[in-house]
């Protein structure tokens, strides 16, 4: 069945983790999407490795597990449009697309005479988006950014890590990620736009931004009170408890959401008095009384297994939960039933099966399909340039000798 993006092309300009994230869903949606890639270099994480996909006899691919993570329902394309007859070709292409990303630093499309201002007359529908480290105005405009640094600058690593630590990032480019998701929204926002306009837009996109929206109630809680938060390491801001104890054997996430719950912990727990107590009734109180509260807690709570408080919480209705490891996650039952793990054939390992992370999303009437696994380098450069542009085998042999594909 056709997704519901069937029909849209898709031209994906953009490396790493937040552009090639946006294309990959709206592929995923039923896009057609067309990864332009540098010829013999391809995408920067094609490299960042290991681990890489092994093939049937176990040897290494080349195919970093980085870049299968955010490269599916993809086509592949090498081209270098900084040479005449490329810069000819990626016009020829956009000219087909409804949709162009690109991150690149800024300017550097329209040096080539690709950016949104050199293109919008001739094509007038096209969605082009761009995504940067800070946008494309401002001081920092011109300034390279990478997920890391945008933590940092965005204010998330300042309440990352644990009390008077070290500021810490999220282990995964949490930054990139949402970005890709926003850019997403505003892609399909602009496409419905042109649906009742005819006129595409520049779409703006910057990783500051983002992760500045991303600060979400720390943020407006700063904006409310003009106090800065601080670093609680497991603990939460405004709920307690709420964050990581110690059982008996391993951990649990205690995550009570209200007094109600806090009561029922402590009637369960055989300690009624602190659900008595005016320090800790409700949890404003809770709040101000936190670090006399979390010792008396934890004691309770490392008296029994972690088996045993996510067996009994649950079966009373307090929310409670293993921290499990990746292994466990990808064995988790629930994981399983919603089948959050697919295979698809790859050519790189001679077309055995490769588990790859699922699309999150379930539509009743336009499920989503998985039909290409992610693509090797300039794996359907002819078939995009024959399909789309019409181009001969002869044509297409002289732009490899030349170096253009």
């Amino acid at each position: 069945m056709p997704g519901p993006l069937a029909g849209i092309r898709v031209l994906d300009m953009s490396r790493v983790l937040a552009g090639p994230s946006c294309a990959q869903l709206l592929g995923d949606l039923g896009a057609d999407v067309i990864k332009v890639e540098r010829p013999s270099e391809g995408d920067d994480t094609r490299k960042w490795g290991p681990p890489y996909l092994k093939d049937a006899e176990g040897r290494d691919t080349g195919e970093s597990a980085y870049y299968l993570s955010a490269n599916r329902a993809k086509r592949s394309l090498t081209l270098d449009f900084t040479k005449p007859g490329g810069h000819d070709l990626a016009r020829g292409l956009i000219a087909r697309s409804d949709v162009l990303i690109e991150n690149y630093k800024v300017g550097t499309l329209a040096k080539h005479g690709l950016g949104y201002a050199d293109l919008r007359g001739e094509f007038p529908r096209l969605v082009y988006c761009s995504i940067t480290g800070f946008g494309q105005t401002g001081p920092y405009a011109p300034r390279a950014g990478y997920d890391y640094l945008i933590q940092a600058m965005g204010g998330l690593m300042s309440v990352t890590g644990e009390p008077g630590g070290e500021p810490m990032k999220v282990a995964v480019a949490a930054t990139d990620l949402t970005t890709g998701l926003y850019s997403t929204v505003a892609i399909l926002a602009a496409l419905r736009h042109r649906d009742m306009t005819g006129e595409g837009q520049h779409i703006d996109m910057a990783l500051l931004d983002t992760q500045v929206a991303g600060l979400a109630n720390l943020g407006q809680g700063y904006l409310t009170s003009g106090e800065l938060p601080v670093r609680l390491g497991n603990a939460h801001a405004t709920v307690v408890p709420y964050q990581v104890f110690r059982t008996s054997d391993s951990h649990i996430v205690l995550a009570i959401g209200n007094d109600g719950q806090f009561r029922k912990f402590c009637d369960f727990a055989g300690a009624p008095a602190l659900a008595a107590d005016p320090r800790f009734a409700t949890n404003p109180a809770r709040i101000r009384h936190r670090a006399e509260l979390i010792p008396e807690l934890s004691v309770i709570i490392a008296r029994e297994t972690s088996a045993y408080w996510i067996r009994e919480l649950e079966r009373i209705g307090v929310p409670c939960g293993p921290i499990n490891d990746l292994a466990q996650v990808f064995a988790d039952p629930q994981v399983c039933a919603r089948g959050m793990t697919i295979e698809l054939p790859h050519p790189a390992a001679g077309g055995k099966p490769t588990p790859l992370i699922a699309n999150p999303i379930k539509l009743s009437q336009t499920p989503i399909s998985y039909d290409r696994a992610p693509p090797t380098l300039g794996q359907h450069t002819d078939e995009v340039l024959r399909e789309l542009l019409g181009l001969s085998a002869e044509e297409i042999g002289r732009l490899r000798n030349g170096s253009v594909i």
